[in-house]
């Protein structure tokens, strides 16, 4: 083992260390316990592995300054955090030093090991929210440099209510805020109608992937007006200044279920003061329209009602 010098303690380390250009540690793997003495106190990285979750010991990471960048912990830690008490299996940190990511859990994922089995280790955790105090199922908590609360990323299956500008949205995957405290985005966990310059959209992206909560589908400007909404059941109607108009809705494309499924593809809209710009397929280049001298219309479209089934998504 290598005893190696960092600003919150010694680490022996084991295996080969990696090193930035500059030759600055980058990251390296502790063969036995120590204590780092960090931000959030004395906390012991991850130094032994199982036969389940934890595989392989992984690496503390910094940044070229030498602070830390992530931490794996030998054991579930409670941490002291804006949000109040938080168990964390990982932290992760900003180049300035400050609280970046928490972890409750970090298990490895494999074949002997998946979601459902990580999943059953949660436990619902009560956080300080700018929207209230919360109750939630929490894969990740994300907080600004600042220390206010960035995003909460939800475990699947899970959702929680969030006061928004458009009002009370059940929520799924995640939902993330300005460091004022103001709601960014959130992901609606069903159709929900939402007023927006073109008129009343039905959100819902059956696209949404919860990597992390820093990411949704419907996102909102500072001022509270809606800056991005993904829809598979509205159409928009546009007017052009000489009378034309333009039609766009929502695409089917070959379902993963099989080559005679058909699904929808999520209309995404975005809004600025200058134009409004409408994506109907993701390999295609979305339409800007300007909003100056055109009129725009929001209606439902039910292309599948008829067969209301065909809109599902199979489980991969």
């Amino acid at each position: 083992m290598q005893p190696i010098t960092t600003a919150y303690g010694v680490i022996e380390a084991t295996g080969r260390q990696e090193l930035y250009a500059s030759g600055a540690l980058l990251s390296c793997r502790p063969g036995v316990a120590c204590a780092l003495e960090t931000p959030l106190g004395k906390l012991i990285p991850q130094h032994t592995t199982d036969d389940l979750r934890k595989k392989e010991v992984q690496p503390v990471v910094f940044h070229e300054s030498g602070r830390l960048k992530s931490l794996p912990l030998e054991t579930q830690t409670i941490v002291s955090t804006p949000a109040g008490d938080i168990p964390a299996e990982m932290l992760t940190f900003h180049p300035d030093g400050s609280l970046s990511r928490v972890f409750p859990l970090n298990g490895k994922l494999s074949g002997y090991w998946g979601q459902d089995d990580e999943a059953g280790l949660a436990a619902p955790l009560t956080l300080l929210t700018p929207v209230g105090v919360l109750t939630a199922m929490v894969i990740g908590v994300g907080f600004h440099p600042s220390g206010a609360m960035r995003s909460l990323t939800l475990w699947p299956g899970h959702t929680v209510s969030i006061p928004t500008p458009a009002g009370v949205i059940e929520t799924r995957m995640g939902v993330a805020f300005l460091p004022n405290g103001t709601i960014r985005s959130v992901e609606p966990a069903r159709f929900t109608p939402v007023e927006t310059p073109a008129g009343e959209i039905a959100a819902f992206d059956p696209d949404a992937v919860g990597v992390n909560g820093d990411t949704n589908s419907l996102v909102f400007h500072r001022d509270g007006s809606v800056a991005r909404i993904a829809t598979i059941l509205t159409r928009l109607t546009v007017a052009a200044p000489d009378g034309r108009t333009a039609l766009f809705t929502p695409k089917e494309r070959e379902s993963l279920c099989g080559d005679t499924e058909r699904e929808m593809v999520p209309m995404v809209v975005e809004f600025t003061p200058e134009a409004v710009t409408v994506r109907v397929d993701p390999d295609t280049p979305a339409t800007r329209i300007p909003r100056a001298g055109h009129a725009f219309f929001s209606a439902p479209w039910l292309p599948r009602l008829a067969n209301p089934f065909g809109q599902l998504r199979c489980s991969i």
